[in-house]
């Protein structure tokens, strides 16, 4: 018998197995509305043009080598990617009390401050937004984490933000518990707070004593402005919070499998940073040992630049708005066939994806019927929408909810006799 016989088969991830399904689809008019990566209006990646440009220049530089970056990372890279969150003349950064850390992508960072949470702080309850990313669970269940909870966030009836639910539910987790924070443009329901709103979140952390752990995945890609996208995390830092933020360069710099990351650290103590950096580094050192170089010496190269940061800037633009584009589009195709239900929660979104509210049996409909692949939840990218498949993918919607109409019709009449 094998030793690993007792090796339990676990389910496919679906976002991979989904994106999987559609390659593998011959069918001409298939649309990916799943993988969460930029598309252009053709449905094909890009590659932004000042990422082009720092990469051929790199190429010809014969002064930067293969050498192994220190276990923290970049320096020029930690300390851009810690001002664009934070803002260049942030006191909190010129006075080193906000430093960063190197990390693989968003998910290395967010596993970094698990472990560190976890393993330093001796923290054991951590919340989510319900719903929320499905790897954040995964990351700090791994982690060491004995407690995973959730907080109420989507108002399922107004496909909008359950602002009470989820203040009652930060009063009510245990002092000391990590509370993960979605920076801008909410996955998967693309549904952010408004300032105000922030405000009060604020509020409750600080009065129950919790821990705020930023992720933020879209700064800049959200709304097509960084500060813009950057407003709550600023507003906390400002506020005198110690927090955490796992910041991703994959979407708003397009550099998806370059695994580029960084994870800030704000303390109110010049005495706490060399205990933090000392404890990570040895972290780091038992995961991965050191970072790659390629994507973060780009995204330093670029921050480091006012000309590159302007150029980067519009590309921004480009694909927020094609993206805010795409919304409106969508929406009022929907309302135009006469789809049953309100869609301006399509409009009212931002950032990537869209909740859109389908049901579990109708998102299996479009993948069967229709070849439109989607999450089970519902969540959509609307990078996949694109000015040749709109009208394809608002009629392949609008039939399936017509279809549950009628069938649940029919089952209430069958009910009744």
């Amino acid at each position: 018998m094998s030793r690993f016989s007792k090796v339990g088969t676990l389910p496919p991830i679906e976002v991979f197995a989904l994106n999987k399904a559609y390659l593998d689809d011959p069918n001409p008019q298939k649309v990916n509305l799943g993988v969460g990566a930029y598309r252009t209006e053709y449905g094909k990646p890009w590659v932004l043009p000042v990422v082009r440009k720092i990469e051929q220049m790199m190429a010809n530089d014969e002064g930067l080598n293969h050498e192994y970056l220190p276990i923290m990372g970049l320096d020029s890279f930690c300390l851009a990617a810690t001002k664009l969150v934070l803002h260049y003349d942030n006191p909190l950064v010129l006075s080193g009390l906000a430093f960063g850390v190197q990390c693989l992508s968003g998910t290395g960072a967010l596993r970094i401050a698990a472990e560190f949470l976890c393993r330093q702080l001796g923290y054991t309850y951590v919340y989510s937004s319900e719903p929320t990313w499905e790897n954040h669970h995964l990351i700090f269940k791994m982690s060491g984490f004995p407690n995973t909870r959730t907080y109420r966030y989507w108002d399922k009836v107004n496909r909008c933000l359950d602002l009470e639910g989820m203040l009652e539910d930060l009063n009510n987790a245990p002092q000391n518990s990590v509370i993960i924070l979605h920076g801008c443009a909410h996955n998967p329901t693309g549904v952010d707070p408004t300032q105000e709103q922030w405000k009060k979140i604020a509020e409750v952390v600080k009065k129950k004593s919790l821990f705020p752990l930023f992720d933020i995945a879209y700064q800049g890609f959200a709304s097509g402005d960084p500060d813009k996208d950057a407003w709550a995390v600023r507003y906390f830092a400002a506020a005198g919070f110690e927090l955490l933020v796992a910041q991703s360069f994959a979407k708003n710099f397009g550099l998806y499998n370059e695994r580029v990351g960084n994870l800030v650290f704000v303390v109110n103590s010049q005495e706490s940073i060399a205990p933090i950096r000392s404890q990570v580094t040895v972290i780091i050192r038992a995961m991965y040992s050191n970072p790659p170089n390629h994507g973060a010496r780009i995204v330093a190269n670029i921050l480091n630049n006012a000309d590159l940061t302007v150029e980067w800037k519009e590309c921004l633009k480009t694909m927020a708005n094609r993206v805010i584009d795409m919304r409106t589009l969508l929406r009022n195709k929907l309302e135009s066939l006469g789809t049953p239900g309100k869609w301006e929660h399509i409009t009212n979104q931002i950032g990537m994806f869209s909740y859109t509210g389908l049901t579990p049996s109708q998102v299996e409909k479009l993948i069967v019927n229709y070849h439109i692949y989607l999450l089970k939840s519902g969540r959509i990218n609307m990078c996949g929408i694109n000015t040749r498949n709109v009208d394809y993918v608002a009629k392949a919607i609008c039939e399936v909810v017509l279809d549950d109409l009628d069938t649940n019709e029919v089952d209430g009449q069958n009910a009744k006799l």
